[in-house]
């Protein structure tokens, strides 16, 4: 498993959160993560929706994920809410050719919250992820009371506003499986 903390950009203060972490790993065939977001008392968490595709989930707290085949300019965005609802999509290009992506399973999400922490796991099949090895981007929006949104990320880049489909935002690097990985 690899971890990565997320930093907070510099236009939009959180009130409460003071941490996220995120952890990713492949176990078999599958691809693994953990947001932990420290300070979450005031973190509004959207109600239980089930495992349904639905738009705009970004538009309070989400968890995403972006993958950009090595050497492509196409990548896929993953959204993942604890409230259980996902989506994903397609682009041709940064913020073009925004097309649904097709996928086999949805996503098992697991929301947890406990003593001013919330976890979201997330497991995804690799099967439903473009060609690896592929660069990564994990993010997340959340939205406290107090009509405050904040944006976090592996990298940020230089943008004034926080826009998660730059370049920069892809930080970190997913490995395609080992054959034994898989068959385990």
């Amino acid at each position: 498993m690899q971890t990565h903390h997320l930093s907070c950009h510099r236009a939009h203060a959180p009130l409460s959160v003071t941490a996220v972490e995120v952890r990713w790993g492949l176990v078999g065939s599958w691809l693994q993560l953990r947001w932990r977001v420290e300070g979450a008392a005031r973190v509004i968490v959207p109600p239980f929706a089930g495992r349904v595709r639905r738009d705009g989930l970004w538009q309070t707290t989400c968890f995403e994920m972006f993958v950009r085949p090595e050497g492509r300019q196409t990548y896929a965005e993953y959204n993942f809410s604890p409230s259980e609802a996902y989506a994903a999509y397609d682009f041709a290009g940064w913020r073009e050719g925004m097309a649904e992506r097709a996928i086999s399973h949805a996503p098992v999400i697991t929301p947890r919250r406990a003593a001013g922490v919330l976890i979201v796991d997330v497991a995804i099949p690799l099967a439903d992820l473009p060609p690896l090895p592929a660069a990564l981007s994990l993010t997340c929006v959340i939205e406290e009371e107090g009509d405050s949104k904040t944006f976090w990320a592996m990298d940020h880049g230089e943008s004034a506003q926080p826009d998660f489909h730059q370049p920069a935002c892809f930080a970190a690097a997913l490995a395609a499986p080992e054959c034994d990985e898989i068959r385990n």
